[in-house]
């Protein structure tokens, strides 16, 4: 079985692209990276990718009159990469409709927070000043609206009476590496389709699209 070629558009350190492309490189998983490409010439990812034997590409958005004409640079360059599919990695720039109607159901995002809980960004500060008890992080189909679009895993971890945003952070975010790749495992296999707005698993499981993912011990 071919597997699924994927591109990784990331803007900074490029940590869930890593947790990606470790995953990718077992020859048994059902993906492949084929090109990371960053927004930032400088992003400390692209390092990281090329590490790994990963094609790398910088579309610097500053050199675009619009974010329309930067999303079809992008997807140009995606697509010359041979990608049929995009895992948004720490990308921090709002995309056009027309993009995410370009790449739709092919298109992923790992957020930290509990969606639909906290869009957007603050997400641990935010929880924190909310008083909730559980947070943790979303793997989810791309919509245009922000932060939005049929789940396909979470994973929760409790908020501690003396954590801060940071140490909350450093939780969530070992939790993204874990259902990251294991959300792209299930794309790539066909084990889940999207419904609707639902993400409806092929062994006959749906529950409004989330895969409950419980915290490492």
């Amino acid at each position: 079985m071919a597997r699924l070629k994927v591109g990784v558009p990331i803007s900074g350190r490029g940590s869930n692209m890593t947790a990606l492309a470790e995953a990718c490189a077992d020859p048994g998983f059902p993906a492949e990276i084929v090109l990371v490409l960053s927004n930032e010439p400088d992003a400390a990812g692209l390092g990281r990718a090329q590490a790994f034997g990963i094609p790398t590409a910088v579309v610097d958005h500053r050199g675009f009159p619009d974010r329309a004409a930067f999303d079809a640079a992008m997807t140009a360059r995606l697509e010359a990469a041979g990608a049929d599919f995009v895992c948004l990695a720490g990308f921090m720039r709002l995309l056009t409709a027309g993009f995410v109607e370009r790449w739709r159901d092919r298109l992923l995002n790992v957020h930290p927070s509990l969606l639909p809980a906290f869009r957007g960004l603050d997400t641990h500060e935010r929880a924190l000043a909310a008083g909730v008890r559980l947070h943790g992080c979303t793997v989810h189909f791309v919509r245009p609206e922000l932060d939005d679009g049929p789940i396909v895993m979470q994973a929760a971890v409790p908020v501690l009476p003396d954590d801060t945003a940071g140490s909350l952070a450093a939780r969530v975010l070992a939790q993204e590496h874990r259902i990251y790749p294991a959300a792209l495992r299930l794309v790539a296999e066909g084990a889940v389709r999207v419904e609707g707005e639902r993400v409806v698993h092929r062994r006959g499981w749906s529950g409004g699209g989330a895969l409950a993912a419980p915290p490492l011990p």
